[in-house]
Order: structure tokens, then sequence, then C-alpha cells
């Protein structure tokens, strides 16, 4: 598929050269996701991932607001009435849709401001990079309505980007996380005023758009997978991906710029 025909009905969508934007657009209600748009993002992300034009994706929401997670009439009311099986089917759906960010090979920034509550988190967490604002409230709400923390990878992954003491409590108590403190946790890679936030996130992604993308999609994938693997095995996954990635032209190119003193303009082959 070229980047020109996707047009999803759930979501904003925005292309500037190599770089897509994702905005999640419902800020009357500060941005819930509902059964559509959950399935909509979860298809989205495994369609980008054979879309050879788009370098890097941002993801961001309307109005503010990041994304208050899933809609509490649409979603929560109708999981309440629902058996086993169905449940079942939404969760795995859910977890989905981060399996396909992060198998997604393109670097995906999350540009955070306002509220960013449940599984909006959770979409913050997935992506590769949180630019954020000092005012945004970030909070894996999921005990303050019954649930557990462990929902679409979050018990995994926030603990390898914060902590584990600190991803406890913020998993246990739900409580909100203030945009300062996030960065100062590790979360943020970067704190923004909120009128440069997106662009921000944008100018990053354009620099890695233009980047060796073909390389950047293998470091993404490795520091996916090698979460699983002892120090030796990630070590020998390395030398294998690295000697693959010395057989590109980009590599090359790159020879030739520093010999020429000159600047490489990579290619992504």
């Amino acid at each position: 598929m070229k980047a020109s025909e996707i047009a999803p009905r759930h979501v904003g969508w925005q292309l500037d050269g190599k770089v897509a934007t994702i905005t999640l657009d419902r800020p009357e209600r500060k941005n819930p996701l509902s059964f559509e748009s959950y399935a909509e993002l979860r298809d989205l992300f495994r369609t980008l991932a054979y879309v050879e034009e788009i370098k890097a994706i941002v993801i961001t929401g309307a109005g503010g607001n990041f994304c208050s997670g899933g809609d509490v009439h649409e979603i929560i009311g109708p999981l309440t009435k629902m058996a086993m099986p169905e449940l079942l089917a939404f969760t795995t759906m859910t977890g989905d849709l981060v399996k396909a960010m992060r198998h997604c090979p393109q670097p995906i920034i999350a540009a955070v401001d306002g509220i960013c509550a449940g599984a909006g988190a959770i979409l913050a967490m997935a992506a590769d990079l949180r630019f954020g604002t000092a005012a945004s409230k970030i909070a894996f709400l999921f005990a303050r309505v019954g649930l557990a923390g462990c929902d679409m990878g979050a018990c995994a992954m926030l603990p390898r980007i914060i902590g584990q003491g600190r991803a406890s409590e913020l998993l246990y108590t739900g409580r909100s996380m203030g945009g300062e403190e996030a960065e100062r946790w590790g979360f943020y890679n970067r704190l923004c005023a909120p009128d440069a936030l997106l662009g921000e996130a944008q100018e990053i992604a354009k620099s890695l758009a233009t980047g060796p993308t073909f390389a950047h999609g293998i470091t993404k994938r490795m520091l996916h997978e090698e979460w699983s693997m002892t120090p030796d095995q990630a070590i020998e996954a390395e030398a294998q991906a690295q000697a693959i990635c010395m057989q590109t032209e980009d590599f090359k190119r790159a020879y030739r710029a520093f010999v020429a003193k000159q600047r490489p303009v990579f290619e992504g082959n």
C-alpha cells in the first residue's frame, strides 16, 4: 500500500514528506478510544510496517489532551455486560495494538499534552520516544476502576522505562504523574512548551526519517527482542544484526561522505 492510500476514519491522519502524524481526534471528550478506534489503530500500525515511504510516525491528541483512555460509555459500560469470551477477545485486541506499534519498524514519537490516562498512557508507553509538557498528567489508572495494572503489556514495558519500583507505585495506586516528574523518572525524553510540542516531535521525526532508516528499524527490533535474551544471546544477535547493516548502501555512503569530509545523505537501503 502507498502512503497516499491510507485514509483512517476514526483518527486524524497527516503526511509531511516521510513523516506521518496520527491524531486522536475527539477533543470534546479528551480523545477517548472506542472499539472502532482501537481496531483501526491496530490495523493502521500493522499496515505502516509495509509502507516504505513513511520513515517515522508521530502520535498525538487534539485539543490540548492526548487520550483519556477507553470511552466510559462506549467501552467501559459494554464491558461490564460481556461474557468471558467477549472480554478476552477485547483484551487480546487491545494488546495487539501495542504489539503492532512495537513491531512497526518506523520510530514512533508520542507528543503528550494534558490528560494521558489508561489506554492513552499505554499508547504513550508503547512509543519509542515521548515528548511531553509540564502540564500533562499521566495515569495508569486501572486499579482505580477495579482492574489489575497488567494491561496491554504495562507490567513488562513500564518497569523497563522508569524502573521496577516506580512502575509498581504507578500501577498499584493509579495515581497521576505530572510532566516534570515524568521527565525526571525517564518516561519523557523531553519537556516542551505546549505550543511547541507537536512541532518538536515532528522535527525529531523528520530527523530520524532522513537518517539510516533501515538501520533504525534494526535498532527498534533489537531493543524489543533483547528483553528476553541473556547477555550472551544479545551480543550474538547484535553481531548478526550489525553485519546485516554493514551490507547496506547507507553504510557505504557514510564512509564515502566521511572520506570526502561531507555529511552523508542516507536513502534507507
